[in-house]
């Protein structure tokens, strides 16, 4: 994938840092969330070092034909309006159903209270949301993309 032009210089910043041409790991450049509320909340976590976890719902994946995020992915987390704030490294891609998923891994996506119980009741909503917009009725089984990751470069 192409390092987009509006975050370029900010990749060109992170790539001196290195000492190394990464271009080839460039995942993606994006928010969290749907919202900016919700995309400014989640990019502090992930820049106070909290959250260091991310769900996605696998079937988006499938709908657009978008690549999954792999181990040794480098993507950059923006604020809404495309503002690079960090870049991240996945460490680790597990897919499982959405029942399944534990109450370790809601702790490193370190969202709400950290609890299992907020993380469905914040996930369903949100997953069947985006169902509804893949023609997809939600269902407990459906498979949840559980990424964990770190950040290896922010600007102060």
């Amino acid at each position: 994938m192409t390092v987009p032009s509006s975050i370029l210089p900010f990749w060109e910043r992170f790539q001196a840092a290195a000492g190394a041409d990464v271009s080839a790991r460039f995942g993606e450049a994006f928010y969290f969330d749907d919202n900016e509320a919700g995309a400014t909340e989640l990019a502090k976590l992930v820049l106070d070092g909290r959250k260091r976890g991310t769900a996605s719902l696998e079937w988006s994946f499938e709908s657009t034909g978008r690549p999954r995020p792999k181990p040794g992915d480098l993507s950059v987390v923006t604020d809404w309006h495309g503002k690079p704030l960090c870049v991240i490294e996945t460490l680790s891609v597990v897919v499982m159903p959405f029942d399944e998923v534990g109450e370790d891994f809601v702790a490193v996506e370190a969202e709400g209270d950290c609890s299992l119980r907020y993380w469905r009741e914040g996930h369903w909503k949100y997953f069947s949301g985006e169902c509804e917009r893949l023609g997809r009725k939600p269902d407990l089984r459906m498979p949840v993309l559980c990424e964990t990751f770190k950040v290896v470069y922010q600007e102060d």
